[in-house]
């Protein structure tokens, strides 16, 4: 049995809105994205492990990979993916799950995104849920608890050697023009999980900034008036539950 990480750059994502044409993905993100995967696949290489980069629709690359096992005489078992909520996502899984079925592939949606785990809250059913944020995280940090992180394997079974792995792309083949950053950024940090934890150590323990954070955090412009941490969050390059326990052990 394989375990085969994918990563697709999904064209869509880098066309127009449909109303006023607006990019959806603009080149600050992408660049961001592009550093993202890339650490992503050098991380997975020193567990023996690498990611496949389609620069396709995540169906599409699901039905290649799938072609691809079946010629080899074997056939693909399950798909795990991290379960979204917003529309065109729900649309992504909603097609993979038809694809899937089709072929008898067992579809496994896991939650992630969130600090607190969705079947952890303490709520019955969404109408109990408050209408205010403060009144929402009063209620689940009294009432659930964050759970632990899991052990990161000591190294994983390579893909099969004949599945090419694919190429990262460039800036340019996203449909962006030379990037050139700007050096009065308050953001002046690449993509991926291996700079995240950098900045966790920097903000954390190298500075104390986190013991100054409510004084510092309306400042805006500057590195260290705040976290700078969502850029990551939101990419998925750390947990919630990284930041949190690593706050936890910091406060010890």
């Amino acid at each position: 049995d394989y375990v085969v990480p994918l990563y697709c750059f999904d064209p869509g994502h880098y066309k127009g809105t449909w109303h006023f044409n607006f990019p959806k993905t603009g080149s600050h993100r992408s660049k961001f994205l592009i550093e993202s995967v890339q650490d992503l696949r050098d991380n997975l290489r020193k567990y023996q492990s690498d990611l496949i980069v389609h620069n396709s629709s995540p169906l599409e690359a699901i039905k290649n990979i799938s072609s691809f096992c079946e010629t080899k005489g074997h056939r693909v078992t399950d798909v795990v993916f991290q379960k979204e909520v917003t529309f065109e996502e729900v649309n992504v899984e909603d097609e993979i799950e038809v694809f899937c079925k089709n072929k008898n592939i067992k579809v496994n949606k896991t939650w992630g995104a969130t600090l607190y785990h969705i079947q952890d809250l303490s709520f019955k059913n969404i109408g109990l849920v408050p209408d205010t944020y403060t009144s929402f995280r009063k209620e689940v940090e009294a009432k659930s608890k964050v759970r632990k992180m899991q052990e990161t394997p000591s190294s994983f079974k390579p893909i099969p050697s004949d599945l090419a792995p694919g190429d990262v792309p460039i800036i340019k083949h996203l449909g962006h023009g030379d990037y050139s950053p700007d050096k009065r950024s308050a953001f002046p940090f690449r993509g991926g999980e291996s700079t995240a934890l950098e900045r966790i150590d920097h903000y954390l323990w190298k500075t104390d900034s986190v013991a100054k954070y409510k004084e510092t955090r309306n400042g805006l412009v500057g590195v260290d008036y705040s976290t700078k941490l969502s850029t990551w969050l939101a990419a998925g390059c750390v947990s919630p539950r990284r930041i949190f326990w690593e706050i936890k052990k910091y406060e010890a």
